[in-house]
């Protein structure tokens, strides 16, 4: 073994630059960098020659890299930035000092734009065939979308400085970005909420938006139905058959006028809804099903209330209250009365495609997205700071994401695996009918009049406690519950006889009036509920391996960059007269601004050679293999 050394500088090609090349060439392929040099338009000084593409250029390269920190990056970039800027068809490296200033600079105007084209780029080219598409498929064979709204919180720990009469008061740097609000179990003092869009089958993101603090969640929430409309509309999936998943801080009614009529499931947080009767009553009845966590083993019962009038309008709504015994600690979530805790669902979702169990499995599923999300903080970070304006922080997680779904794209050209098929709940077994069926009941109901001018069932009112108000103000208690033959339960209610006797109007209410030797009994009937018999299933693609067989492909490849010497310099000419705007000093348009930093045809030429890459792909791609 011979071992030399040299002092010649000769540094070593990052290993995310060959991704970089890949992604940056399907961008260019797509026409997705023209896109963005001609409607991103934003104009401010002290930028000198470098545009709105110089600048997102640098925010592209540094979501692909992974580096830590933007000092970490134009480090390990510095030797090769004219090969980088050249996949752009750009010059020259804007410096980071320019790159804050524009972050900082950066208006909602050119943010919006931005955000517009992302989910252009996204609508444009979908994962998903004719021939295989992801969804869910409820009980009666319907398919379903199913979105995930969510918001994460990055807590931002400050400096304590001294608050003294004599001392001005302190200039935060985060002051633009966060304020204070809910921390979690993350460290800080001031936090920054940020709402993420994902379509749940595919993985793809279809947005993001922040705002200081814990956030203006109804104006994020109606910016995701937006996203989620314009997916819908591209891609001509009915309304009616979208499922959103939403999460727990829009627990209450008042959020359902901002979903503009779309089936959703969320956990519900206005718990003063229990103390209605219709509630009530249904609680004092015999629960629709119990539903065991496979982790923990807690058993809920399961009591199903369909059109509950929820929020100020009173709106329809579907609602599972789900009750277990109290432990020892108190229950992080739901309220806890007389030894209980109940947990409510609010839903959409029609009672004969989703049982009660189904509604409350499928809001405890967005467990997934968490782990979306945990990816997204490992091999990206979006939420860490890269400037302390919203707008530049918005751009950020913007090209973020941007960069996911791109990974996701060519991860499936790479390997384009079938979608894969989950059972999410199994088939509903057939019942015996004398026993309880596996669907839970419909809505109880009573007989009708017998009689013209006297009283029916109808004419008791179900109370909180469980019984049963009469015409005359007494109470009918339930004493018998007995299974029909048809599976259906009939609960019994008697009144006392020594209310019924000296009653006034115990000729309306007895079949022989004041002869009848027995109190009044009422009973209501529940019949099984009609649910389809079909297994729900569930039908996705891999969380991981598509993304991550993008990011591997090359990072252990060589990758080769050569920069030729430009052409000779052409013999100067004498200067050509000056335009009248010339002389005028006018200001330039987008056009004069965008070829200040373009790259001449004379510039230095540069050859990127990519080992490993598949020929298929490479063609795909608009590439020549070798």
């Amino acid at each position: 073994m011979n071992i030399q050394t040299s002092a010649r500088s000769v540094p070593s090609i990052p290993d995310w630059f060959g991704e970089i090349t890949l992604i940056v060439s399907h961008l260019q392929h797509q026409g997705v960098l023209t896109d963005i040099s001609e409607q991103v338009r934003f104009a401010r000084r002290r930028f000198g020659r470098y545009e709105v593409i110089d600048f997102l250029a640098v925010l592209f390269g540094y979501a692909i890299s992974g580096e830590r920190t933007l000092e970490g990056f134009y480090e390990r970039l510095q030797p090769w930035e004219s090969a980088f800027m050249a996949l752009f068809g750009r010059d020259r490296l804007p410096a980071r000092a320019t790159l804050s200033r524009f972050l900082a600079a950066l208006d909602q105007t050119a943010v919006e734009a931005l955000r517009t084209l992302f989910l252009e780029d996204l609508l444009a080219r979908s994962l998903e065939k004719e021939e295989q598409t992801g969804g869910l498929t409820d009980r009666t064979g319907t398919q379903w979308l199913v979105f995930d709204v969510d918001g994460t919180r990055e807590a931002a720990r400050q400096r304590a400085l001294p608050q003294t009469p004599d001392r001005p008061a302190a200039q935060r740097r985060l002051r633009p970005l966060c304020a204070p609000g809910y921390t979690g179990r993350k460290r800080g003092e001031v936090v920054r909420t940020r709402t993420t869009v994902l379509q749940a089958h595919t993985h793809q993101w279809l947005g993001t938006d922040g705002n200081p603090g814990n956030g203006e969640y109804r104006a994020e929430l109606r910016r995701a139905v937006a996203a989620i409309q314009s997916y819908l509309k591209a891609y001509q999936h009915p309304d009616a058959c979208t499922l959103l998943r939403l999460d727990g801080q829009d627990g209450t009614g008042a959020v359902l006028a901002d979903l503009a009529g779309l089936p959703f499931v969320m956990r519900g947080r206005d718990y003063q809804i229990l103390k209605r009767t219709e509630i009530q009553a249904r609680l004092k009845l015999p629960p629709d099903q119990h539903l065991t966590h496979p982790e923990s083993g807690m058993v809920r019962a399961l009591y199903d209330c369909p059109d509950v009038p929820v929020g100020p309008d009173g709106v329809q709504c579907r609602v599972v209250v789900a009750t277990h015994p109290a432990g020892e600690k108190k229950s992080p979530v739901g309220v806890t009365r007389s030894g209980v805790v109940y947990e409510l669902f609010f839903s959409r979702l029609p009672q004969q495609a989703f049982t009660a169990s189904d509604v409350v499995a499928l809001y405890l599923h967005r467990g997934a997205f968490e782990t979306a999300l945990a990816d997204e903080d490992q091999e990206q970070d979006p939420d860490r700071w890269v400037s302390h304006t919203a707008t530049g922080q918005e751009a950020w997680q913007l090209i973020s994401q941007w960069v996911w779904n791109l990974r996701l794209e060519l991860g499936h050209q790479l390997h384009p695996d079938p979608v894969r098929t989950t059972e999410f709940a199994p088939a509903a077994p057939p019942v015996p009918a004398p026993t309880a069926p596996c669907s839970g009941y419909a809505p109880p109901q009573v007989g009708l009049p017998w009689k013209a001018g006297r009283f029916s069932g109808q004419d008791f009112v179900p109370q909180p406690d469980g019984t049963l108000r009469c015409p005359a103000n007494q109470s009918l208690v339930a004493h018998e519950r007995r299974r029909e033959a048809n599976g259906s339960l009939r609960v019994v209610y008697a009144a006392s006889i020594r209310s019924c006797r000296p009653c006034p109007l115990r000729e309306q209410c007895q079949w022989n009036g004041s002869a009848t030797a027995k109190p009044r009994q009422v009973s209501v009937l529940l019949h099984p509920l009609v649910v389809g018999s079909l297994p729900i299933l569930w039908k996705d693609w891999s969380r991981r391996q598509h993304r991550r067989a993008c990011m591997q492909l090359l990072r252990h490849q060589r990758v080769e960059v050569r920069v030729e010497q430009g052409l000779s310099v052409a013999p100067t000419r004498p200067p050509a007269p000056l335009s009248r705007a010339q002389r005028a000093h006018y200001r330039l348009d987008f056009q004069e601004r965008l070829a200040r930093n373009a790259r001449a045809p004379t510039a230095s030429r540069v050859m990127i050679s990519l080992f490993g890459v598949p020929e298929g792909f490479a063609t795909s791609l608009g590439e020549a293999p070798a």
